[in-house]
């Protein structure tokens, strides 16, 4: 994928275009630093701190961009009428308990305005990003309560007055990402969601802003494979450009100034490096990318297999490396107040989760996820993809029919076949072959949860 030529004309372009309200504070960079060491670990660094940015603006851009997958405009809200399917590769480890309202939002023309209708018990969640991927609102059941609400989104430094009732949220960014959750349990749900969804309003300018510039990309693809693949040098002029449209977080300074005395930062220029600058900065972008994957299992405590946070998920702070983990492995995860995502990627003995195996989840009575809404269980491949089943049965939770063994206890089977039987009620299918993951939710974790008081069962191989 050559993007030089396109990614030089938007460089040229960055200067001509509006910044959003609040610019970043980031300055242009000076000619690169000269010790080749010196380059590549900040290059490294350069590579988890943007990480997350660039994730975030090549997902808007599959979504909303002509070139896209099913695009949608601009501050329109766009509802999923069903559960994903097995060829989802939007975005990685997708949730199958809930429906999802999405909009991508561009505050610089002005507030966009969502309302919601009452929601009479039912769980829902209307979590707000910046590009950064930070979570800084959240309405829903939890916050605001199930009541009609309507949130008016700010861009950074914006002064106006608001309707009457009109709550105002200010975002940190002046582009934004709503994701929307509304508990839905199961397909024979689907109809009070779609109630519930299509009684949703949003009103701001429909837009595609005119600052819209970037590299050329395969939008067809699942915005992880682009960014994973990116080359070094076209990855950092993208993240750059970013830079002169996104307004940093107040603390990013010191990152900030690192990057800019090693000539990183909204000043990039590929064709100003030397041949030894060139070849430190694609070796710390290779150390990056290998630093992300090497830590994407190990960064959380783990128990019993299971490894998850109940703290700076959701809302990073300067956790560079962990919003950049959560970004590949999860964009768009809840603070562990609203969910709680626990992660096997091993059995209890350690051994890797392999499709040729068969294994079960066993909760002892009275032990399993303690929920204030729900809780489920959701299979992975090794990309963090939906498995394609004969069934389509993707997950297993508190609301499907599950059967309970005499003591009270609950045994879910992961397997490739079917058990057969009764045991078909628990059975979450597996690739026949392969590894795969599994992803436990806990949506409004009790305090025992956040506390880590309770602690996930062991996936254990059967003979």
């Amino acid at each position: 994928m050559n993007l030089s030529r396109p990614l030089a004309a938007a460089l040229a372009l960055t200067a001509l275009l509006p910044l959003p309200a609040s610019p970043p504070a980031a300055a242009a960079a000076p000619a690169p630093a000269q010790d080749p060491a010196q380059l590549r670990r900040i290059a490294a660094e350069a590579y988890v701190y943007l990480y997350p940015l660039v994730t975030m603006d090549v997902t808007r851009r599959a979504q909303t961009d002509r070139a896209g997958t099913d695009p949608v405009p601009v501050n329109r809200l766009k509802h999923a009428l069903a559960y994903p399917g097995a060829d989802f590769r939007v975005v990685v480890r997708p949730n199958f308990d809930t429906l999802y309202t999405t909009a991508w939002l561009d505050l610089s023309a002005g507030p966009v305005t969502i309302s919601v209708p009452p929601a009479h018990g039912r769980y829902y969640l209307l979590q707000f990003l910046d590009m950064w991927t930070d979570s800084f609102a959240l309405p829903g059941s939890r916050t605001s309560g199930d009541g009609a609400g309507r949130f008016a989104l700010v861009a950074p430094g914006w002064h106006g007055a608001l309707p009457k009732g009109v709550t105002r949220i200010e975002a940190p960014t002046s582009r934004a990402w709503l994701i929307g959750r509304t508990q839905t349990n199961g397909p024979a749900d689907y109809a009070a969601v779609h109630a519930f969804q299509n009684a949703m309003r949003i009103s701001g300018p429909a837009l595609r802003p005119a600052h819209e510039t970037g590299p050329a990309l395969d939008l067809k693809r699942a915005p992880k494979e682009v960014v994973d693949t990116m080359p070094a040098l076209d990855f950092l002029a993208y993240g750059s450009m970013l830079l002169g449209q996104t307004r940093p977080h107040a603390t990013d300074w010191s990152q900030l100034e690192r990057m800019r005395r090693a000539g990183l930062g909204t000043g990039f220029n590929p064709a100003r490096l030397s041949p030894a600058a060139r070849e430190a900065l694609v070796a710390g972008i290779a150390d990056g990318r290998a630093l992300i994957q090497a830590r994407e299992a190990t960064l959380n405590p783990g128990v019993n297999g299971w490894t998850y946070a109940t703290d700076t998920i959701g809302a990073y702070g300067n956790h560079y490396l962990k919003r950049a983990i959560i970004a590949r492995r999860g964009l768009g995860a809840n603070p562990p107040e609203d969910a709680v995502y626990l992660s096997a990627y091993v059995d209890g003995a350690g051994q890797r989760l392999v499709g040729s195996k068969a294994y079960s989840l066993h909760f002892a009575k009275g032990e399993t996820p303690p929920a204030g809404a729900f809780w489920s269980v959701t299979m992975y491949d090794a990309e963090g993809f939906p498995v394609a089943n004969p069934i389509n049965r993707f997950a297993l939770g508190d609301r499907d029919p599950l059967v309970h063994n005499s003591d009270g206890s609950l045994d879910l089977l992961i397997q490739a076949s079917d058990p057969g039987g009764a045991l078909s009620a628990n059975w979450l299918p597996a690739p026949a072959s392969g590894p795969f993951s599994l992803t436990i939710r806990i949506y409004q974790p009790a305090d025992r949860v956040l506390a880590r008081q309770w602690l996930p069962p062991a996936v254990v191989a059967r003979p």
